[in-house]
């Protein structure tokens, strides 16, 4: 279900398909919904007609149109020449994915997919590699939450000269946000490294990416209800880190609560826990919490399942300990 997508060659220099200087800018006005399948597909067939050289290989991308729906349209419209089908033998095609991502990488490389926690498919296809692919030395890795971020950092990724690991998420793919005019423009890219705040507050930091970053929006929610004002950080961009971001909002909150899909030993969460006691362990107020998903391979039966995966209520119950809200788990034993 993976894909590889690549450039050609070198060819000529790729800077007039450089983000433009105004990707930073905010995006106020929202003109319609888009489904982050859509936001993908778009980003995928805007870039491989503004360039020959970009093309598209993996499992059911081209007759099947993605096992997704994420590359509907391509075979018919750029040919099997530019949508090719690998065969269905997946060890294969991850030591393809791998060998074309590890040093030296062929120029212009991107391997994009699902990742995370899905639902009841046990711990064959329900896991999140985030922290994996953020170890290597000289990958970049994304992960988008909203259809903003899945089709400006695709376009992002595919212009980028570095080798990057693009983590989608599965139960996302259905998903619709609202889009601005300039997200839709096809010259919109977002920049890579830089995370988005995507709620303000000045009581504690959440920092979250793909789908918790929607969970984490319903626990400041719900935290805003009883007088916590949390504010939450979505990555985007979990190689490199946005550590200048996380930084500034927790010398604000003095609290923070990190969240993710993946296993708690050497996590994402745990690289950003570091990143805060390296730069800004004076303003820490309270120990920080870490949300992540359980200790153990990923359970078949949907109630255990649902223990293994952080919800809203956990990050809620973690801002609260963070701002000294609860009773210590001690104290009720």
């Amino acid at each position: 279900m993976w894909g590889i997508i690549s450039q050609k060659g070198l060819g000529q220099s790729l800077q007039h398909l450089r983000p433009s200087a105004s990707a930073g800018r905010g995006f106020a006005s929202a003109t319609k919904g888009m489904m982050v399948r859509e936001a993908l597909n778009s980003a995928l067939d805007e870039e491989m007609s503004a360039d020959p050289k970009v093309f598209l290989m993996g499992e059911e991308v081209g007759e099947y149109q993605g096992a997704y729906k994420v590359s509907k349209g391509l075979l018919d419209k750029y040919g099997p020449e530019r949508v090719v089908d690998t065969p269905i033998t997946e060890n294969s095609n991850f030591m393809l994915m791998t060998e074309e991502l590890s040093p030296p990488a062929p120029p212009f490389s991107l391997s994009r997919g699902p990742n995370g926690v899905a639902a009841g498919v046990g711990a064959q296809h329900s896991q999140c590699y985030a922290a994996w692919y953020a170890s290597c030395p000289g990958l970049k890795v994304l992960s988008p939450y909203s259809s903003e971020d899945s089709r400006g950092l695709l376009k992002a990724a595919i212009r980028d000269p570095d080798p990057v690991v693009f983590l989608e998420n599965e139960l996302l793919y259905g998903e619709s946000f609202p889009v601005s005019d300039e997200v839709l423009d096809s010259s919109f890219c977002l920049p890579i490294g830089k995370a988005k705040i995507e709620r303000e507050g000045k009581d504690v930091t959440i920092t979250a990416f793909s789908k918790m970053v929607g969970y984490a929006l319903k626990a400041a929610g719900t935290l805003e209800k009883e007088g916590i004002s949390a504010e939450v950080i979505n990555l985007r961009s979990i190689r490199p880190l946005d550590r200048a971001t996380i930084n500034s909002s927790v010398r604000k909150t003095n609290r923070l609560v990190t969240v993710e899909e993946g296993f708690p030993q050497h996590g994402v969460g745990a690289e950003i826990c570091t990143s805060v006691v390296e730069d800004s362990f004076g303003y820490l107020d309270a120990p920080v919490e870490r949300i992540s998903g359980a200790d153990v391979p990923m359970p078949y039966a949907a109630n255990l399942e649902r223990i293994a995966v952080p919800q809203v209520e956990d990050i809620v119950r973690a801002a609260k300990r963070a701002c000294y809200r609860s009773v210590p788990m001690a104290a009720t034993a």
